[in-house]
This record gives structure tokens, sequence and C-alpha cells, in this order.
């Protein structure tokens, strides 16, 4: 898969709705049925980050929910890619960029929409032909009024930030013409994960899905 390629199957997952919600998984029960109530809400890219030791399991448990485009974050490294595209991960995220990893995506055909955050960071992946990038951490990095200031400079990119986001500030984002969606872990709470209330995730996610976008 070409850097070109890459962007535009980044771009067109991006593109699936206004927020992309951020998963740390703990418990491999959870995975199906928050699966099922994130793409009943009107959340269909489910980011999967592999920072516990059920990631990948619940990788593959998301896969065969009918709806849901499910990729893996944090990748770092070229076995974190491998692992995640034989889970079955549609796409990968990662919170930087290295040569090693943009290859290793490249070579799998996962689609990565990799992190910058500096204006260098950002022009080096531009040049490598990647438009889509994450921006993270956001709020730490320097928030919308950062990306409104990159966006003069460097209008070629477009951005999914992640990163301290929550629904009051995601409008701050997307308001924005350079912002394609914002991530955020606000849509899957850990309080109604553990108690299984999925009809509340279902109605966060309902919300966040609703949120208008300058970028459409």
């Amino acid at each position: 898969m070409t850097p070109t390629d890459q962007s535009k199957a980044a771009r067109a997952i991006c593109l699936l709705a206004p927020v992309v919600p951020v998963l740390v998984i703990d418990d491999l029960a959870h995975a199906a049925p928050l699966a099922r109530a994130l793409v009943a809400g009107g959340l269909p890219a489910l980011e999967v980050t592999l920072r516990t030791p059920c990631a990948l399991d619940a990788i593959r448990a998301m896969a065969d929910i009918e709806g849901g485009v499910v990729g893996a974050g944090t990748l770092l490294t070229p076995a974190d890619v491998k692992a995640a595209k034989a889970a079955g991960a549609k796409f990968g995220v990662s919170p930087g960029a290295t040569d090693r990893l943009i290859a290793a995506c490249e070579d799998e055909g996962l689609a990565l929409l990799p992190g910058g955050a500096s204006a260098s960071e950002i022009m080096v992946l531009l040049e490598r032909g990647y438009s889509v990038q994450k921006f993270f951490p956001a709020e730490q990095a320097g928030g919308a009024a950062y990306l409104k200031s990159i966006g003069s400079p460097i209008p070629q990119v477009s951005f999914c930030p992640t990163g301290g986001i929550s629904l009051k500030i995601a409008p701050d984002y997307l308001g924005l013409k350079n912002i394609l969606c914002v991530g955020g872990s606000w849509v899957a709470p850990k309080d109604a994960m553990a108690r299984g209330d999925w009809a509340a995730i279902e109605t966060l996610a309902r919300e966040a899905a609703a949120l208008p976008r300058a970028a459409i």
C-alpha cells in the first residue's frame, strides 16, 4: 500500500463519523457488546489501543461486529503492526511515526494514521505522502488554536486530533476545516463498561455522532 493509498484509506475511515472512540479494554468480555453499542450509536470506526493484555483478542472479537471498522491504536513497532493486522485490524494509529513503523504498515497493507505534532513532523509526513495525520497529544500540544494556526501554512494536511478531548471541547476542533474527526475516550467510560451499561454508551455515541463538522 502506497502512502497515497494509505492517506485515502485513512481519510475514508476518519469521515465515517465525527468521533473515533479510543478504547482501552481490560476485560475481553466487554469487547463485542461495546462495539455493538458504539456502532449502533453511529460511531463505526473503533480504535482499540494496544495497552492491555487482551487488546489483540478484543480486536479479533470486534472485527466480527457488523457495521464496525476496527483499528489498532498505540502502534509502536513493526511487530505491533503485524500482530494488529493478523488480529483483523483494518487501520492503525500511532502516537508518532518512525521509518520502520511506516514501512511495516505499507508492507502489511494496513492503513495508517501516523502521529505528528510539530510543524517539522507534519511536514516530514506530508513529504512522504501522508496528508491525513493524527495530532497527539492534542490538548497538551496546543489544542484547536494550534491546529487552526498550522492550517494556514500547511493546508494540505487534515487531522484527527486525540488526547484530552471531551464532548465539551470537541466542537472547537470539529469547527476547523482541517479537522476530519477527533479521537475520544469519553464515549466509553470505564464505569459504564464495568457495569455493562451498553445503553448508556450507545446514548453517548449518538450524542457524539451528531456533532457537526466544518470539514464535511
